[in-house]
């Protein structure tokens, strides 16, 4: 069966759906920069700021499952559509924000539109670009996934110092309402719609997991884990998940299908995706309070100072996506996390109150160079072994586990910068408040470190789909399933 739908404007689409899904990804990380002076203006510290992002990927993970079900319910175009439109009125609220209360809410909004839109964009491309064209498309949209959450400091920065925080959201509003028109005229239906039995208990039991192993971490930000405030959540979470993966391996019509786990390639990626998310959001969120509170640069300054690293992902992208049909994922992938842990190391070493700004440059474009060898290749080469049957689930799951990673990435950074303050406040009472902030970053990187060595291990395990299926490893079971559905 083909894997390609007759679109008369393939990239069209692609762009309408990747600059939607940009938007909802900056809005990520988009507030990072604005963290201290929302604290201040709202009088609130920096466990209770810091959901202003976990809270909107929380969001992102609770429905990113749903959206499998979404559409098979509704046309590509109706979702798009509306999840612009539900990104819009989040947006506008929050731009009227008289209340962090307010501000959160409006976050949330936002997210919901954006959890609509980011698996709807990874299914789509999926569907209308053939195997042998993926491999360019695949680097923009991995181009869009970086670049989204890792710009978000630096645009920002720009705007908060210029305008005001509040106009992040305002401009924000604008580019959607821009994006729904074109979206009305020229986003067609590539979906199929079959209108599967909707499962309440498996929307309950995502609902309560995700939000419960999520919730749980954040929370560690503020008290310790023994606290019943973290364990209770984390426990009634994992229970739920636990629960949720059972369902749908029983179900005829699961709403989540979780045989893609079966596919080797397609696990291996989304567990490397997993901890590049991870890497992307905890550093999105600890730079931005080093660079304004350990070393007293303006928003819009320490904006600037990422952006050489933005740019080395800006320029690297499409040059991997082109050489990924050639090459393979493998080579990159390895590659790309010896850099990404070379970028840690740099920060560990560096990290202080009176560290120069161009060894902070230097270590976030190593960082940001291994991290865009890293996702695309990962990604494409764990999806291009699904069956097209199983798009919608693969992507899915992929993006759910993504929005996790994310906010447990921003929840564990949190909280271990809270940790290494107070250690450093024990030892040395009368410390400097740049100092203290400095250690509670650098304490932070430990754990990143850690992850980025996990992920060169398994990025040593990649191969190319048909090397798998060659050896016969490919997932007999599911592909009968995959013919007994068409």
């Amino acid at each position: 069966m083909s894997t390609q739908f007759d679109v008369k404007n393939p990239k069209t689409m692609a762009f309408i759906l990747m600059l939607g899904a940009f938007l909802g990804l900056f809005g990520e990380t988009a507030l990072n920069m604005a963290l201290s002076n929302i604290m201040e203006e709202f009088s609130v510290t920096a466990a209770t700021a810091q959901w202003l992002t976990t809270g909107y990927l929380l969001v992102l993970a609770i429905l990113v499952p749903i959206s499998a079900l979404l559409m098979k319910w509704f046309t590509t175009r109706q979702l798009v559509v509306g999840g612009l439109l539900i990104s819009m009125l989040g947006a506008l609220f929050a731009a009227m924000s008289l209340n962090f209360g307010m501000l959160l809410l409006g976050r949330i909004i936002q997210a919901m539109g954006t959890g609509i839109l980011l698996p709807v964009m990874l299914n789509v491309v999926l569907l209308i670009f053939p195997v042998h064209k993926r491999g360019i498309v695949m680097g923009l949209m991995g181009l869009v996934i970086t670049l989204g959450p890792a710009l978000g400091p630096t645009l920002s920065g720009v705007i908060i110092s210029t305008l005001g925080w509040s106009y992040i959201f305002w401009i924000s509003a604008a580019f959607y309402v821009l994006l729904t028109l074109a979206a009305a005229a020229k986003i067609v239906n590539v979906s199929e719609i079959t209108k599967p039995s909707i499962d309440v208990t498996s929307i309950v039991l995502s609902t309560i997991g995700f939000g419960g192993l999520i919730y749980a971490l954040a929370t560690m930000a503020e008290v310790s884990f023994s606290s019943p405030q973290v364990w209770g959540p984390l426990a009634v979470g994992l229970i739920s998940l636990f629960l949720f993966g059972r369902r749908q391996t029983r179900m005829d019509e699961p709403m989540v299908n979780l045989s893609v786990f079966k596919y080797p390639m397609f696990s291996l990626g989304t567990a490397i995706m997993f901890l590049s998310i991870l890497i992307i959001l905890a550093t999105g969120i600890l730079l931005p309070l080093y660079l304004k509170g350990a070393l007293l640069f303006s928003a819009a300054a320490a904006g600037l100072m990422l952006l050489p690293g933005n740019a080395v992902n800006v320029i690297l992208s499409p040059i991997v996506g082109s050489l990924f049909d050639k090459f393979g994922a493998r080579y990159f992938v390895i590659s790309g996390f010896v850099l990404v842990i070379i970028g840690n190391l740099g920060f560990l070493t560096v990290l202080s109150s009176t560290t120069p700004a161009w060894q902070i440059i230097v270590s976030f474009m190593v960082l940001f160079f291994g991290l865009t060898m890293v996702t695309m290749p990962a990604q494409t080469n764990g999806l291009n072994q699904l069956p097209r049957e199983l798009y919608a689930d693969g992507s899915a799951a992929m993006n759910t586990l993504n929005q996790v990673a994310g906010a447990a990435g921003t929840a564990i950074s949190i909280t271990l910068f809270t940790i290494g303050q107070n250690g450093y406040l024990v030892d040395f009472p009368d410390a400097a408040q740049p100092d203290v902030l400095a250690t509670g970053v650098r304490y932070s990187f430990y754990f990143i470190t850690g992850i980025s060595v996990v992920g060169l291990i398994c990025a040593l395990f990649v191969k190319k789909p048909s090397e798998v299926e060659a050896k016969g490893k490919a997932p007999a079971a599911v592909k009968k399933t995959a013919t007994a559905r068409r």
